[in-house]
């Protein structure tokens, strides 16, 4: 039986657009007939119909497949990541933070200056950096060298406005966008290079480890406090601003999703149970598979075809692109309501679902461009919630926009994990 991963069927919105514009542009220029053209949306309509019934089944699939990935690794379609974030924002957080966002070939390094409840996100600045090609492909040494160098600079043109106690070691998060082997909350070995680098010599390294020496190198006194990724961040930036957010998805060019599992929960956990009795697990949801959405040519195509969706839709006729349009809508609604099911999944793993006796108040942080900026995806999948939950459920379940958890929830998360804590316990 044919699959389809529902973090492709997701995040192929915008480059299925593209993909869709070539086939029905070569089709029309093939056959001549407009009704061919016609005949294509129609069949993508009838492809990406995602009923109730079906949605049901995929929400159902991904809550056994999260109990397959938190009883042992391997064990699933969902890598079911343990973090090792116990210990998630309050709000109350205050002080001076860092982050450092390591994603792709530029880096961000950030302050952020939290005012507790009443300050929130006081203030906060950032500055990014491009990555010169030879230390993409050079040496640990060289490269972390540079990015230390870099952090320095940052923090020497520090002004007044920010303010470190006296006596105090700089702490900072690590968004480290590449697969890792995590091994604790401030310790994860690199798997594999992607986006362009290839330093063979740090494969198997830990990566904490290699920029702490290259920040001692340059004498500077800052401590990695939480290695961590972009949707644990967002989740983290979720719970500063309200204690209600118990999950997190990233609906852009990548998607994911993160969420607060109770530890006790999670078979393949063998430490000591933390004392919030929480643990934050990265699903990794891009790796799960379904077969109750089958796969479309366009998707096919997608591996096949590297294409402009600006130039292909400007150039194409007035007629053709309102079709291009339509095929774009027909593929978003059916990634929003993939999107949909995969966090009821999880509100079901979490007993937060319609089947629950019990209704609290659910957050939901979501990021990324597909939520934020596409109408048609945003309205999509809220419709869905709502058919899939109920009216009554729904009502409790909110969908809240949570931008850049890869630099301030970073930031958030080094302070919630501060080796100062106990010190400012009242």
């Amino acid at each position: 039986m044919r699959k389809v991963a529902v973090g492709t069927a997701v995040v192929c919105a915008a480059t299925a657009c593209a993909v869709a514009a070539l086939i029905v542009r070569r089709r029309m220029r093939n056959s001549g007939r407009w009704a061919r053209a016609m005949a294509i949306v129609k069949e993508m309509e009838e492809k990406c119909a995602t009923p109730i019934g079906k949605l049901r089944q995929v929400a159902d699939a991904m809550a056994v497949e999260m109990h397959a990935g938190l009883a042992s690794d391997g064990g699933s379609k969902l890598k079911m990541i343990i973090t090792y974030v116990d210990n998630l924002p309050t709000g109350d957080e205050k002080g001076l933070f860092y982050a450092l966002d390591l994603g792709g070939t530029n880096f961000r390094v950030l302050r952020v200056q939290l005012g507790g409840k009443e300050g929130g996100v006081a203030k906060q600045e950032a500055h990014e950096v491009s990555i010169p090609p030879h230390l993409m492909v050079g040496s640990s040494h060289e490269l972390f060298g540079f990015i230390a160098a870099e952090l320095a600079k940052f923090i020497a043109s520090e002004s007044e406005e920010f303010q470190l106690p006296s006596g105090r070691q700089r702490e900072l998060g690590f968004t480290f966008s590449f697969p890792v082997r995590q091994t604790s909350l401030a310790s994860g070995t690199l798997i594999k290079w992607t986006k362009g680098f290839s330093i063979d010599e740090m494969v198997g390294e830990d990566v904490v480890s290699e920029l702490t020496k290259a920040m001692e190198r340059r004498g500077l006194d800052m401590r990695v406090a939480a290695l961590i990724n972009d949707t644990t961040g967002t989740l983290a930036g979720g719970r500063f601003r309200d204690k209600d957010v118990v999950a997190a998805v990233i609906l852009g060019t990548g998607t994911n999703a993160a969420y607060v599992e109770r530890a006790s929960a999670i078979p393949k956990w063998h430490g000591l149970l933390p004392k919030s009795g929480e643990m934050v697990v990265n699903m990794e949801w891009g790796n799960f598979r379904s077969s109750h959405l089958p796969l479309t040519e366009y998707d096919q195509s997608l591996d096949a075809e590297s294409l402009n969706p600006g130039e292909q839709i400007a150039s194409s006729p007035l007629k053709t692109r309102k079709m291009v349009v339509k095929l774009c809508d027909i593929i978003a609604k059916r990634g929003a309501r993939l999107s949909a099911a995969g966090i009821v999944g999880i509100l079901k793993k979490q007993g937060r679902d319609a089947d629950s006796t019990e209704r609290r108040r659910t957050m939901i942080a979501m990021d990324g461009g597909l939520y934020e900026h596409y109408t048609v995806f945003r309205k999509s999948l809220e419709s869905a919630l709502g058919e899939m939950l109920g009216e009554e459920a729904a009502s409790s379940v909110i969908l809240t926009l949570a931008n850049d958890g890869s630099g301030v929830g970073a930031a958030l998360l080094a302070a919630s994990h501060s080796q100062y804590l106990e010190l400012e316990v009242p």
